[in-house]
């Protein structure tokens, strides 16, 4: 059997449903349902490197961050902390319960957390016009103080009218950290965790040194960085739905089950997939491909076993695949 390796994001329901009050139990339930899945890859000979979101939990850290100042005067820790914390928290989640999916179906494997930094451009426009919804709301009166006292950012939530929140950069990621370890360790039969939550944010500095960048990146771009600069045989989204739908939710809402890049491409641009949730998968997906990837795929993660699942996107179609 021909090893392939896959670079595996988890997203959308995998670790916490939206319905959910976040507790330790549901998302240890929530995380082993996933992975049960990914027994399936491993089966079929792939070495996997697994990827996260961690929109949730590290609102929780900030809001954590904002009680812990307010009632016991303890300073606040700045965004990247916040973010190596919620990796290495959720990291080590997965590398448990990963480790007793693969102990009940007797798989022998190593499962390796790594806490990852990401490389971004100081100089990225993100820096300049700041859009990502961090924290807790907050009223005007409050969101003035803090832009005072701290420096922060805020927007109001639009439609909901129910306050303020904080916005920081979401620069585009140029660079992961430690790659080639990654991909060492996968290539050797490990199961690595890396780049959760898009990866902490850095840059390089006048002296070469390694600095904080106080923004959060994309974990499916993150994602599929990581996947072309180790040379990831195919890229895998897992979320919430699971196909590609061009008329999303309309009367001819239809499935794509199999695309190539170029008509990908034009729905992206003709405005079929929505900003906020799929339009930044479908980038992530694109680059992978354009970066040499054979294969992008979105889809659930309880359907990974099936004999037809999720939407795979390729630069051509392949004849089999007509």
């Amino acid at each position: 059997m021909k090893k392939k390796l896959a670079v595996v994001a988890l997203g959308g329901n995998a670790l916490l449903r939206g319905d959910q009050a976040g507790t330790i139990d549901e998302q240890e339930t929530n995380t082993t349902e996933t992975l049960e899945n990914l027994v399936f890859l491993i089966n079929e000979g792939y070495d996997l490197v697994i990827t996260h979101g961690n929109g949730p939990q590290v609102g929780n850290i900030l809001m954590r961050n904002d009680a812990g100042e307010q009632m016991y005067s303890i300073a606040q820790m700045p965004l990247d902390i916040c973010v190596a914390d919620s990796q290495g928290g959720i990291g080590y989640m997965i590398e448990r319960m990963l480790r007793n999916v693969l102990n009940k179906h007797g798989i022998k494997k190593n499962v390796i957390c790594i806490v990852t930094q990401v490389l971004v451009d100081v100089n990225d426009p993100a820096f300049s016009d700041p859009q990502k919804r961090v924290g807790k709301m907050y009223t005007r009166e409050e969101a003035d103080v803090l832009n005072k006292s701290k420096g922060w950012l805020f927007k109001e939530e639009v439609k909901t009218k129910d306050g303020f929140r904080r916005v920081v950069p979401s620069p585009v990621p140029k660079g992961i950290m430690n790659d080639s370890i990654i991909k060492e360790l996968s290539l050797n039969g490990n199961i690595v965790i890396a780049a959760g939550g898009g990866g902490v944010p850095v840059y390089i500095d006048e002296k070469n040194d390694v600095r904080p960048a106080e923004a959060v990146i994309d974990k499916d771009l993150a994602s599929s960085l990581l996947a072309s600069q180790i040379g990831a045989d195919e890229f895998y989204i897992l979320t919430d739905v699971p196909y590609i739908y061009i008329n999303y939710n309309k009367p001819n809402q239809e499935v794509k089950e199999f695309l190539n890049y170029a008509d990908t491409l034009k729905y992206l641009q003709e405005g079929q997939f929505a900003k906020g949730s799929m339009a930044p998968k479908i980038e992530a997906c694109l680059n992978f491909i354009r970066n040499g990837g054979r294969m992008s795929i979105i889809t659930e993660a309880f359907k990974l076993a099936d004999t037809k699942f999720g939407s795979k996107i390729t630069m051509e179609y392949e004849d089999d695949r007509r």
